[in-house]
C-alpha cells in the first residue's frame, strides 16, 4: 500500500497535481488528499488552485463543478461510475415545467445536481451555506428548491420561508432512522445527537445539533461532550476519530454508506493519474450558465 501512495505522491508533483476528496470517501483515500472537505470547501479550493490537474474524489456532479470553475484545467473523477442518486432525481424538462408554472419564482439549486440543471438554476447552495442563500432573497420572492426536499424542507422551517419542494432526496441520509437513535440514546444517554440536514425532519427534530459535514466536524471538535451518535454518510466518522482520539463516535446505522462515494479507491487514484482518465468536461455553453449560479453562491460565502 505504501508504494501506492509514494507512487500518487511522486505523480502528483510530476503532473502539478492536486487531490482533492470528499468527507465521505474511504478514509485511505481523504488521506492521500490535499484537502478533503465538503461540496461548499472543495468547490473554493477548486477555484483557487494553482495546479494544471484536479483529481476529484467524489462523485460526478462535484466533478462538473470543479470542471465549471476550472475551464482551463484538467479535471478528473477517478471512476466515471461515481454518480448521485439525488441528481439524477430531476431532468432538465421536468425543472423546465416547473418553471413555468411559476414563471416569477427563484430556482435554488442544491449543488447536488448536474451541470445542466445549474445552468438552468439562478443559485446555487451547499447544505453549510443553504441558510444563507435562501436569506439573500427578498422574502416576497417566491423560491423553487431543488433537487433536495429535506435540505429546502430544513431551511423553509429554520427561517419561516415557504417554498417549492423539489421531491428529490438522499437515499442514503433517508436510511437513517429515528428509532435507531432512539435505541442508540437508551445505551449512550450522554451522546450529542448530530445529523445533516439531508435527513428526513423526524431525524433532524432529535438532533442536538444539524450542520454539514464541515459543520459536524467543527461541532464535534469544539464540545465538551465525549460521546457522539453521527447521522451523516459513515465516511466522515473516518475523520471525526482523526481529528478527535479522546472522544467516541457511533452511526446512528452503518446502512448509510453511499456505494457511489466509495468507489473510488487508491489504486483508481494511481490510475487517474497515470492514465488522466477519467476527464471531465462541460461544455462551454452549459458552463457558463451554471458558472454564474455557483458564483453567486461563492460570492455570498
Amino acid at each position: 500500500m505504501s508504494t501506492i501512495i509514494e507512487k500518487i505522491k511522486d505523480l502528483k508533483t510530476k503532473r502539478n497535481a492536486v487531490i482533492l476528496a470528499h468527507n465521505y470517501q474511504r478514509g485511505d483515500v481523504q488521506d492521500i488528499a490535499d484537502f478533503a472537505g465538503d461540496s461548499l470547501g472543495l468547490s473554493q479550493q477548486a477555484a483557487n488552485t494553482k495546479a494544471d490537474i484536479i483529481v476529484f474524489c467524489g462523485v460526478h456532479f462535484m466533478a462538473e463543478t470543479a470542471s465549471i470553475l476550472c475551464p482551463d484545467k484538467v479535471v478528473l473523477l477517478p471512476d466515471e461510475h461515481a454518480g448521485c442518486p439525488m441528481a439524477n432525481m430531476i431532468t432538465l424538462k421536468q425543472l423546465r415545467i416547473k418553471k413555468n408554472e411559476h414563471p416569477h419564482a427563484k430556482v435554488v439549486c442544491y449543488v447536488n445536481s448536474t451541470a445542466a440543471i445549474k445552468a438552468e438554476s439562478d443559485i446555487c447552495c451547499t447544505s453549510s451555506n443553504a441558510m444563507k442563500i435562501v436569506s439573500s432573497i427578498p422574502k416576497d420572492q417566491e423560491i423553487i428548491f431543488i433537487p433536495d426536499k429535506s435540505l429546502g424542507g430544513y431551511v423553509s422551517s429554520k427561517l419561516n420561508r415557504p417554498m417549492i419542494l423539489w421531491e428529490g432526496y438522499c437515499p442514503t441520509h433517508h436510511r437513517i432512522l429515528s428509532e435507531h437513535i432512539i435505541i442508540l440514546k437508551t445505551k449512550h444517554p450522554e451522546a450529542k445527537v448530530v445529523v445533516h440536514p439531508e435527513c428526513t425532519p423526524d431525524v433532524i427534530a432529535l438532533a442536538d445539533h444539524v450542520a454539514s459535514t464541515t459543520g459536524i466536524a467543527k461541532y464535534c471538535k469544539e464540545t465538551d461532550a465525549k460521546e457522539f451518535i453521527i447521522g451523516t454518510e459513515t465516511g466522515i466518522l473516518h475523520r471525526l476519530k482523526k481529528e478527535n482520539p479522546q472522544k467516541t463516535f457511533y452511526a446512528i446505522t452503518l446502512l448509510a454508506d453511499c456505494s457511489n462515494m466509495k468507489l473510488i479507491s487508491l489504486e483508481k487514484v494511481l490510475w487517474s493519474l497515470e492514465d488522466l482518465v477519467y476527464q471531465i468536461k462541460v461544455p462551454d455553453d452549459i458552463a457558463a450558465k451554471a458558472r454564474l449560479a455557483i458564483q453567486k453562491m461563492l460570492d455570498l460565502s
